[in-house]
């Protein structure tokens, strides 16, 4: 049974002009289920993007059978995924991330079983990801070409493949165990601001504007990103936990105390999870900062506030702000926290207690960012430069 069979399919509209020639309406996808119809909102290139809609629809509509011990030939791949998002996905630190990876996964594989799941068409979903513009991509704006899915991106998707899978088979919803063929892992990437760098992207963040058509108005938009970057430098932070921290508690976010100074990263009411997210003494610095902004009702409730709400994310405003600074590679708010580690290392820190403060192992800091240390193999430098006179060679030399 495909994805089609149950009666929803795309269709493209086409363009409509009025009398005069003017265009009416532009061409745009529509789900078809019957004689009932869905607009979804994508224009004529957008294919992927209508294709999510569609599994969407079929997901919300369709009833997921749950019988027990069917053979992978006789279960789709897309009744795999919707029970994953059911039961699993909603349990996430972000489910809207998870359910937009999900419904990516959906457009491709949802019309095959899993008994089709193998290396081959794992690597044809591969090579498909990897040939699709980012969703965030707009060269019409940027005037720059679009960044591409990367390896990287496409493997992510295919692990919440392989965990819909186990689930699946765990629940005892499969008779026969079925794998995921991954592409290989990336090193990790190494890349941070210099000094320089993190103060240009500051003051661009700080200079931000409100655009109107094609003028710019006096309007700040970006001061609550300089806040923002300062907390991710000086904590090391990951983007979702500085977005959601408050300063009282409160359940589903953290939270900081400003009187004892430490950042409760982990949401209150959640489990620990592999992402570590531990408490950390906060800089004085930044504490002094984070007092102010609350005494003089910058930040209220939020550590991090636009027009007094909490904010959900700052990848766009902080992509603009890095080209405004002119940062010439692209960068995501992430590089905040490689940054706290590489100056973590460059001061000398301790790595034990520098990889319990940043939430990560002491082996992935030492590995990662080790290099950065001032005694980084200095020991061993030191010996093979120093040496004595018995090691000296005593044969004369013309």
């Amino acid at each position: 049974m495909s994805r089609h069979a149950k009666g929803a399919r795309l269709w493209l509209e086409p363009e409509e002009r009025d009398q005069q020639g003017r265009l009416a309406r532009r061409a745009t996808w529509v789900i078809r289920d019957g004689s009932h119809k869905v607009r979804t909102g994508c224009a004529r290139a957008d294919r992927e993007g209508a294709e999510r809609a569609l599994a969407e629809y079929i997901a919300a509509k369709y009833q997921v059978p749950r019988e027990r011990g069917r053979r992978p030939s006789e279960i789709l791949v897309l009744d795999v995924l919707n029970i994953y998002l059911a039961d699993k996905a909603t349990k996430h630190s972000d489910p809207s991330i998870t359910k937009g990876r999900i419904m990516t996964l959906a457009a491709w594989w949802g019309d095959k079983t899993l008994a089709q799941v193998n290396g081959t068409t794992c690597r044809e979903y591969v090579a498909y990801r990897t040939a699709q513009p980012r969703r965030a991509a707009k060269p019409d704006i940027t005037g720059k070409p679009a960044r591409m899915v990367t390896a990287a991106g496409a493997r992510r998707e295919l692990e919440d493949l392989r965990s819909a899978i186990n689930h699946h088979r765990t629940e005892g919803l499969c008779s026969e165990v079925v794998g995921v063929a991954l592409p290989e892992k990336n090193e990790p990437r190494e890349d941070w601001l210099t000094r320089y760098e993190a103060a240009r992207l500051i003051s661009a963040a700080w200079r931000a504007r409100q655009k109107m058509g094609e003028g710019v108005t006096d309007r700040p938009v970006g001061r609550h990103l300089a806040r923002f970057i300062l907390v991710g430098l000086y904590t090391g932070t990951r983007h979702t936990a500085i977005c959601s921290a408050a300063f009282n508690p409160a359940i589903g976010r953290g939270h900081i105390d400003l009187e004892t100074g430490v950042f409760y990263r982990r949401p209150q009411g959640s489990r620990q999870t592999k992402k570590r997210q531990t408490p950390l003494r906060l800089p004085e610095r930044l504490l002094a900062h984070l007092r102010r902004w609350n005494r003089l009702g910058i930040a209220k409730h939020a550590v991090v506030e636009w027009n007094g709400k909490p904010i959900v994310s700052v990848r766009k405003s902080f992509a603009a702000a890095a080209m405004a600074a002119g940062i010439d590679r692209h960068i995501t708010p992430h590089i905040l926290r490689h940054t706290a580690a590489t100056w973590a290392m460059q001061r000398g820190s301790d790595v034990w207690a520098a990889a319990g403060w940043l939430g990560m192992s002491p082996e992935v800091l030492e590995r990662v960012y080790g290099h950065h240390h001032p005694d980084f193999q200095r020991d061993v430098a030191e010996r093979m430069s120093t040496g004595t006179k018995r090691d000296r060679n005593n044969v004369n030399k013309r």
